[in-house]
């Protein structure tokens, strides 16, 4: 299993365009089931607060989980 520090650590790559996002930096957890719904990467060029929501990954998005990297599938603009 998997603690949510392991993330912070792991880098997240886009397979739709090759594209390194970078780190995990929150998650949003479902109230009901206690899953994680998604993971939250800081916007490149961005200080991550409150006013930036950064890029929201749904977990269904998440194709795989390596011991360094994160790959998604993210269509459009992340």
């Amino acid at each position: 299993m998997l603690r949510a520090s392991d993330f912070r650590n792991k880098e997240v790559i886009n397979l739709v365009n090759s594209e390194k996002l970078g780190f995990v930096s929150d998650f949003e957890i479902c109230t009901t089931s206690g899953e994680i719904a998604a993971i939250i990467i800081p916007e490149k060029g961005k200080l991550f607060s409150s006013k930036s929501k950064g890029i929201r990954v749904p977990w269904s998005n998440i194709t795989s989980i390596g011991d360094d990297i994160i790959l998604i599938s993210l269509s459009g603009d992340a």
